[in-house]
């Protein structure tokens, strides 16, 4: 529950979010805050601190749950990160323009936070249920997916949700995405990821 470089929950940017959400439906609310907060975009600096995405008013879908996970730090509530190995052509379809530069893997960081004693991925906050197929092709982002539809990535919650053939490796459970990247880098190295982000960052889901 500390901050972290990245979880900086004691900004006052931060603060100002943490307090606009209360009560037990605290993580969903916080989640639909946050959706209507900060603008969808590309991006690829995972070490950003959320103050900074907060100050920007936009963010990659990392970025924003980086927000959720730092919210969630401020009200008490444990958080962690499962680390994945996803193939880059899962982001195929949304930018097909930039099929060419995408890389061939990326690493996300999947929220988990420890509700009741019992760890619950981002994807259960809504409970379980099976809506469309998330497809990474329309405007809805992984960031809003999770509260419409299964955002399976095992395979095992929603046989039509299944994104597990996407997943190259299971990297386990880290205490914050910064010991994730700590450990396993970002996605891109730092030059290639500055000159990334001048780009995607101009394209909106």
């Amino acid at each position: 529950m500390e901050p972290t470089p990245i979880l900086d929950w004691r900004h006052p940017r931060v603060a100002a979010v943490a307090a606009q959400v209360t009560g037990p439906g605290l993580l969903r609310d916080a989640h639909r805050l946050i959706g209507t907060l900060l603008r969808p975009v590309y991006a690829m600096n995972e070490a950003q601190p959320v103050s900074v995405t907060l100050a920007r008013g936009r963010g990659s879908c990392s970025q924003r749950m980086a927000v959720l996970e730092a919210v969630a730090r401020s009200h008490g509530i444990a958080t962690r990160v499962r680390g994945l190995l996803v193939e880059g052509r899962f982001w195929e379809r949304r930018l097909p323009r930039l099929r060419a530069l995408l890389p061939r893997e990326v690493v996300p960081a999947w929220p988990e936070f420890l509700v009741d004693d019992q760890w619950i991925a981002v994807s259960e906050l809504y409970g379980t249920r099976c809506g469309e197929p998330f497809t990474n092709a329309g405007p809805q982002t992984l960031f809003e997916a999770v509260a419409t539809t299964a955002v399976d990535w095992d395979g095992t919650a929603c046989p039509s949700c299944d994104l597990s053939g996407h997943v190259l490796a299971d990297l386990g459970r880290f205490d914050s995405r910064d010991e994730l990247f700590r450990v396993h880098g970002q996605t891109l190295c730092r030059p290639a990821r500055i000159a990334a982000d001048l780009l995607v960052s101009r394209v909106t889901p």
